[in-house]
């Protein structure tokens, strides 16, 4: 498991408790008893630190490798799973992944970025960060969703849109607010849900959604903290004052009525429990899904017109 400064105590005390394991505990009641208090230590531990985490420690937590990335959510809640490639124009774009597939019995279109989990996929991935052929393969999905009458389900994770010359040269601007004037206009429901970082307009492009919602430990911004800093104070080294600064964690989302609700990651972090994580997810994609159908076209596009456009006016 990656380092985290903050959590160097737990790691320690689990790095002891894993050496108490490869002791036969059952020969020793005094050994066993300790194994337990020190087991009990950890979680109190954890759920002290994160329940105190600081923007800046969000950040961290939020693009940490081992946190479950899009195809892990396709493993564990999407049955039939078919990819489906190409913009058909330029490319197949592998950060930015989509296809068919079953979400608890009902067919869907499901499209999210894919970061990698080590070197040889985060350079295949692109680090999530998309070019444009990546959202015209997300708008011909979501022009696919609406012709089959199946709703879209997107998983945010990425830093921002690729900032090369080459997407540039090939539209990059253009391809977000062609994928952000799709989800708008599609006449099927979308739930989007930020699993780990959301980026600028790399996750707005296909976050529009009727329901948005973000796991606790993620974030939202329009820009990546050390960029801000960057910016405003000229150095990375203020990255911690930019994210307290830029209010991108789920709660200072949520307070600011941006999203529709936060997801609950198991104690210490999705890292750490992969599983219930996922569980954690599908639930409440379930739950909105079921709000939300059977639903009207019109009234169902109206509403999330309305909700995009009235985010920044005042009350």
């Amino acid at each position: 498991m990656s380092l985290l400064e903050f959590e160097k105590p737990i790691l320690e005390l689990e790095g002891k408790i894993a050496e108490l394991r490869n002791v036969d505990v059952d020969s020793s009641a005094d050994l066993a008893e300790e194994l337990q208090r020190m087991e009990k230590k950890v979680v109190k531990l954890l759920t002290q630190t994160y329940g105190k985490l600081t923007p800046a420690q969000k950040v961290q937590v939020a693009r940490h490798q081992n946190r479950p990335h899009f195809g892990d959510y396709i493993e564990g809640m999407i049955e039939d799973f078919t990819p489906l490639a190409g913009d058909r124009n330029f490319a197949n774009d592998e950060a930015l992944l989509g296809g068919l597939g079953r979400f608890n019995g009902q067919s869907c279109v499901i499209i999210g970025q894919e970061r990698g989990s080590d070197t040889e996929s985060r350079l295949k991935h692109n680090f999530g960060m998309a070019r444009p052929e990546g959202y015209r393969k997300a708008q011909r999905l979501m022009k696919m969703a609406e012709q089959f009458q199946i709703p879209v389900i997107s998983l945010v994770d990425t830093a921002g849109a690729y900032p090369g010359l080459g997407a540039e040269e090939r539209g990059q601007s253009e391809a977000i607010a062609k994928s952000i004037e799709t989800c708008l206009n599609v006449s099927v429901p979308i739930v989007s849900v930020v699993i780990g970082e959301g980026g600028s307009g790399g996750a707005i492009a296909i976050a529009t959604a009727d329901r948005i919602y973000m796991l606790e430990h993620s974030i939202y911004s329009v820009i990546s903290p050390e960029g801000c800093a960057s910016i405003l104070w000229r150095s990375r080294d203020y990255a911690e004052d930019a994210a307290t600064a830029l209010k991108i964690t789920a709660q200072d989302i949520q307070e600011l009525g941006l999203i529709d609700g936060i997801i609950n990651e198991p104690i210490g972090g999705a890292h750490r429990a992969k599983e219930q994580t996922i569980q954690n997810v599908s639930d409440q994609i379930e739950k909105a899904l079921q709000q939300l159908s059977p639903w009207d076209a019109d009234k169902l596009k109206a509403a999330r017109r309305k909700k995009f456009l009235s985010f920044g006016q005042a009350a």
